[in-house]
């Protein structure tokens, strides 16, 4: 497959989520992505389980190559600077004013190479109140009032994956291509500033449209009341999801499904708006009958209804479905040190065809030898 972005280079400054999984879309996509870390550490998430390859930066690391260098050591700093003379994206996700001090703000980048996009990313931007306090994923959830909307009412606690980090690289990644397009036809860089606050709360867009519309405070089971989505316990212990959205005829399919023809009758359940009033209520009627036949059965009931449904699977059983295996969506590759790596391709299908290839996360400083020859070739003209 065509690299779409393969003439691109990117030099990464980044650490844990937000900047690493900016440069993984864009490494993704074919580009260059030069990830520049401090000898002997590395990239703090590295470390997260011992080692310096914990899965935690294995999953936002991939395609890239790695350096170490120590840009407050003149000889590191000079190295740093020719490799943004030759860049077209510098990544950075410091709290505001640390990059200044490492020989990375954008003054001094941009002055090196006015074509460059420096993209900033922080936790609640480069001005305000707010500026300087320290932010990670939950901080951001909370912030953007996303959080609300995933904690359990009954029992507060804070479930689910780091989304606020994943969001904010990807809109960072966004903003970094339509840089790149505006420049092909102005030959200029340009400061792209992203927060997670910003990306969360753009995120969350739902959620703040109802409120400023109808004046409505969404909390965690609005969407899923209005939308009609359930997930229930089979007789296997597995679960399964049906989300019967608007149509009339996916309600009537559910019924024929769990062979309850008087819901349709109920008049708590015959009308849409009387199903979301009374969603909780359809929940205890429906529970103990998923619980008489396997996830399987279901699923070939359902299927045959054409009501909209999904195994919920966990993690080891959602590649192996048929469908994700037919889209190849699980790669792998072979890193000479670390052994097999297996990850989830880029979603991309470039005129109908998925790139499959895919480099192993590097390991600290894996192709500083290599890195630093490019650019003695290139210094000897």
């Amino acid at each position: 497959m065509t690299k779409i972005l393969k003439d691109v280079r990117v030099i990464e400054m980044g650490t844990y989520i937000t900047g690493p999984a900016a440069g993984m879309h864009l490494a993704d996509l074919g580009a260059d992505v030069i990830k520049v870390e401090r000898p002997e550490t590395g990239d703090p998430f590295r470390a997260f389980k011992g080692g310096l390859y914990s899965p935690h930066y294995q999953t936002y690391n991939r395609n890239k190559r790695s350096i170490a260098l120590d840009t407050k050591k003149p000889e590191d700093l000079e190295v740093f600077h020719e490799l943004i003379k030759g860049a077209d994206v510098f990544i950075q996700n410091f709290r505001p004013g640390v990059a200044d001090k490492l020989g990375a703000g954008e003054a001094e980048l941009q002055a090196l190479n006015p074509g460059l996009v420096y993209c900033a990313i922080t936790g609640f931007g480069q001005t305000g109140p707010s500026r300087d306090r320290p932010a990670y994923d939950t901080v951001a959830q909370a912030a953007s009032a996303y959080l609300r909307l995933l904690t359990p009412p009954a029992n507060p606690r804070v479930i689910g994956p780091a989304i606020a980090d994943a969001v904010t690289g990807h809109y960072a990644a966004l903003g970094i291509v339509a840089a790149l397009l505006e420049r092909v036809k102005t030959g200029k860089g340009r400061r792209l500033d992203i927060s997670m606050l910003e990306a969360m709360c753009h995120f969350n867009l739902d959620s703040f449209t109802h409120y400023f519309s109808v004046g409505e405070v969404m909390g965690p089971l609005s969407r899923p009341m209005v939308s009609q989505s359930y997930t229930f316990e089979c007789a296997d212990g597995k679960w399964i999801a049906i989300h019967l959205s608007s149509p009339q005829k996916f309600w009537e399919g559910l019924t024929r499904s769990v062979e309850r023809p008087d819901l349709l009758t109920d008049d708590r359940f015959a009308e849409r708006l009387e199903r979301i009033k009374h969603q909780q209520a359809l929940i205890d009627e429906l529970t103990p009958i998923f619980r008489k036949r396997s996830r399987q059965e279901w699923c070939d009931i359902l299927l045959e209804e054409e009501v909209p449904h999904s195994p919920a699977y966990d993690s080891d059983e959602a590649l192996e479905d048929p469908q994700a295996k037919h889209l190849q969506i699980a790669v792998e590759a072979e890193h000479p040190e670390m052994g097999a790596f297996k990850t989830v391709r880029a979603p991309y299908s470039f005129d109908g065809e998925a790139d499959t290839h895919v480099l192993p996360p590097p390991t600290l400083d894996e192709h500083g030898e290599e890195i630093r020859a490019e650019i003695a070739r290139v210094k000897a003209g």
